[in-house]
């Protein structure tokens, strides 16, 4: 009797863990970056900055972020965030004016879901050098930091700050 008490506890405690395991392995949606659905502009090396994604249709956002200084464009980013099982991922490309890549052809950089609350996502560079937080901090301010290791420790800057466009 004592053996099955045991060996009922013990299942019941690997039920629980097994149970609080699934919970944690919960991927995200694009329904936790939704709050990225609109247009943004801001400044960023001495000139302006403007952002735009679309709100999830289907299993996919897009958007892109346009840099300027003295009235010219200096950087575009495409970006797309689609759907796979593990959750949302990101792919993003770089041009110079003229639509000139900066990655090669096929080559993009791309982030993966790491964890989501209310108005803020974690993304990880696939090879896990950045992290990128989207945060909407106020009604009509989004945020996005870069995080970096320092001493084993990820330390975020805030890299760009939005405000909406009407």
């Amino acid at each position: 009797m004592k053996n099955l008490k045991k060996l009922l506890s013990a299942a019941v405690l690997m039920v629980c863990l097994c149970s609080a395991g699934l919970a944690h392995a919960q991927k995200g949606t694009l329904n936790d970056i939704k709050f990225l659905d609109g247009r943004w502009l801001g400044t960023y090396n001495g000139g302006p900055i403007e952002a735009a994604w679309t709100a999830p249709a289907g299993n996919n956002i897009v958007g892109y972020i346009r840099m300027m200084k003295d009235e010219k464009a200096t950087l575009y980013e495409m970006f797309v965030f689609e759907q796979n099982a593990e959750g949302p991922v990101a792919m993003v490309k770089h041009f110079k004016p003229g639509m000139i890549g900066v990655e090669e052809k096929d080559a993009f950089d791309r982030y993966t879901f790491q964890s989501a609350k209310k108005n803020e996502a974690l993304f990880e560079k696939d090879d896990a050098s950045v992290r990128i937080i989207y945060e909407l901090r106020k009604k009509d301010q989004l945020v996005i930091q870069r995080g970096r290791q320092e001493n084993g420790q990820w330390k975020f800057v805030d890299l760009f700050v939005f405000n909406r466009i009407p």
